[in-house]
């Protein structure tokens, strides 16, 4: 990405985005662009299904990236669904955030993106750690529907937020892991998410997204021992002191969420969404399994009419 360029502004004062390339995404390409905030920062996010479909904003997991969407590109032009998904600050290619930025900040970043992209109101989807992103987001009058698959709701204390408590352990593990998995092979990361068996295209997905999340364009290690592995580190400590309030969102909110999940504990999702008087819908499935099994479900539910 050119980091001298700037994406400016249109006559009504909207950031314009800076559009960087293609990438393939299997039954076609995300448009990758990227938007300069206020404060100097750059979101990159990607975008995929039909320019003209209602626009759904996909948060990845954490770790995770703009090529998430790469894993429903399929499903989101079958559903006639046009996805818009970011890195979150110190993901892939967006910037690190500032030492106090947190859940709440995340609401402006993405309407940085939304007004970019010429998006009025969008449906929101949080998978795994995009969850409680999703969550904030949705508090915003911009957004329509709240969306959750396999979603970490905080506070939590298992799973990947468990290691807030050692977050030296979140600086070794992932750049050994990712260095490892870089060698071994796609199959060894969709090994932490799911016990099925799973076609190479989504193997192959599930794996760019994750070293692009902590590798960017630095490669594996440089990346991991960086900004991706430090974003790790924020968001799982969050998820373990931090809390959210449904009782500050107006909007439809429906889950689903597998039984056997063990990167992601299902009650603290059924308490929220209780709580929010939304709709939760279990499955005998795994972390990866059940976003694979209800995709096209909750992109058509989320979708805005």
């Amino acid at each position: 990405m050119d980091q001298h360029a700037t994406s400016g502004t249109d006559d009504a004062g909207d950031p314009l985005p800076r559009t960087d390339r293609n990438e393939d995404a299997g039954d076609g390409s995300l448009r990758t662009a990227a938007v300069d905030l206020p404060d100097g920062r750059e979101i990159a996010y990607a975008v995929c299904g039909p320019a003209d479909g209602p626009p759904v904003v996909l948060h990845h997991g954490t770790p995770g990236s703009r090529l998430f969407a790469a894993l429903l590109a399929e499903v989101a032009g079958e559903a006639g669904v046009r996805l818009v998904a970011p890195d979150r600050p110190g993901y892939g290619r967006s910037s690190p955030p500032p030492d106090d930025w947190g859940r709440r900040d995340w609401c402006a970043d993405l309407s940085r993106v939304l007004r970019a992209e010429s998006v009025d109101r969008a449906g929101l989807l949080g998978f795994s750690g995009g969850g409680p992103f999703a969550i904030a987001a949705a508090e915003s009058d911009r957004t329509t529907r709240l969306a959750l698959v396999s979603a970490v709701v905080p506070p939590s204390d298992e799973g990947l937020a468990g290691l807030a408590r050692i977050p030296y352990a979140i600086r070794l593990l992932f750049p050994l892991f990712g260095a490892f998995a870089s060698v071994s092979g796609p199959e060894t990361v969709v090994s932490q998410y799911t016990d099925r068996s799973v076609s190479p295209a989504v193997a192959r997905a599930v794996a760019a997204d994750f070293h692009e999340a902590l590798g960017g364009g630095e490669g594996v290690l440089g990346g991991a021992l960086g900004s991706g592995a430090s974003a790790v580190e924020r968001e799982s400590r969050s998820f373990a002191t931090g809390s959210v309030d449904p009782d500050s969102l107006d909007l439809p909110v429906r889950a689903w969420h597998g039984t056997r999940d063990d990167n992601a504990p299902l009650s603290p999702v059924g308490e929220f969404v209780a709580e929010a008087g939304g709709t939760l819908t279990t499955a005998d499935a795994d972390h990866l399994g059940t976003l694979l099994d209800s995709a096209s479900d909750a992109l058509r539910w989320v979708a805005p009419e």
